[in-house]
């Protein structure tokens, strides 16, 4: 069983450089806030309601942690699988599903009043394979990967065979034009923005090594894609950038020491690591100040503060 650090600092944070040292808070540690998922996945803050939402992918349910409380609820239970989550500008919900029992595989964005709104579930008259992460720009676009990964087989969706190549897609904010940003991807996964949006990052999962690529955003196209950094012996899934360009990935290498989150800086250094006894898929920065991370890993959810902020967006 996982036990909390009673020590400051926690033995769970390392820095692999000293940049990483300012990001650190001597008088924070890692808390596990629940646990009890299946595949803990695409976690994002609601400020006004002072809660976290999560997807638990092959349960078919979005949970909701209480910051006042502490409590779990079900927040959408079927869900058609989700998997990523994130908020639009308006403060909407945006997410990816799998498909599941309950419908198709799409992105949707649940509107104030509770309505779900589908915003792309096929493109040029086929099906999309199973949307995965999403993220949304400040001109209201939304940018999402593609992978065929929960129609593989029945736990993360329904088994079903693949229409469209997999790739990063854009859905125009104003007319809801769907286009292809990216198509040479393998395994197009976790996907970010810098903070200034002129990159986009995103997780090539079936590349081995696994990479993170990165592309120059130039208005509603990507140039120049290129590696941003080989992760090795390791499994980057989903990730989110802080306002000073750092990446904080989810990390897996089935090392209890090893696994957990991965952060480095703009260049693709490594920085510093927060050591989980799960794999971490995805995270997300919250809390009032936008400086708690909560990571969603395996089976659980785990927060640290830090001392930096997430990037708008995120």
């Amino acid at each position: 069983m996982w036990e909390p650090s009673l020590r400051y600092p926690d033995p769970a944070i390392r820095a692999l450089d000293p940049s990483f040292e300012k990001y650190h808070l001597a008088l924070a540690g890692v808390e596990r806030l629940h646990t009890g998922c299946r595949w803990a996945e695409g976690p994002v803050w609601f400020g006004a309601w002072r809660s976290l939402l999560w997807s638990d992918v092959p349960s078919d349910r979005i949970l909701r942690w209480d910051e006042v409380t502490g409590q779990v609820t079900p927040f959408r239970a079927p869900s058609n699988n989700a998997n990523g989550n994130t908020r639009d500008r308006e403060g909407r919900l945006v997410t990816c599903e799998h498909g599941g029992d309950s419908g198709g595989r799409r992105v949707t964005r649940t509107e104030h009043d509770g309505a779900i709104t589908v915003l792309l579930d096929s493109f040029e008259g086929k099906r999309l394979n199973s949307p995965n992460d999403v993220v949304v720009k400040s001109d209201g676009s939304i940018w999402f990967t593609d992978p065929p990964f929960g129609i593989l087989g029945h736990y993360q969706g329904v088994k079903a065979p693949q229409e469209l190549p997999e790739r990063v897609y854009r859905i125009d904010g104003a007319t809801g034009r769907a286009t292809v940003v990216a198509d040479d991807v393998s395994g197009p996964n976790g996907l970010a923005f810098s903070p200034d949006e002129s990159r986009l990052y995103v997780i090539e999962s079936r590349s081995r090594p696994r990479t993170i690529r990165v592309f120059d955003v130039e208005g509603d196209r990507l140039r120049n894609g290129r590696v941003l950094l080989e992760a090795g012996a390791g499994t980057p899934d989903g990730f989110r950038v802080d306002v000073d360009g750092n990446l904080w990935c989810g990390w897996g290498m089935g090392d209890p020491e090893l696994d957990g989150v991965r952060v480095f800086n703009p260049s693709g250094q490594p920085i510093g690591h927060i050591a989980l006894p799960e794999r971490c898929a995805n995270l997300c920065f919250g809390g009032r100040h936008r400086n708690r991370l909560f990571m969603a890993a395996s089976h659980s959810l785990y927060a640290l503060y830090v001392n930096t902020q997430g990037a708008p967006g995120g």
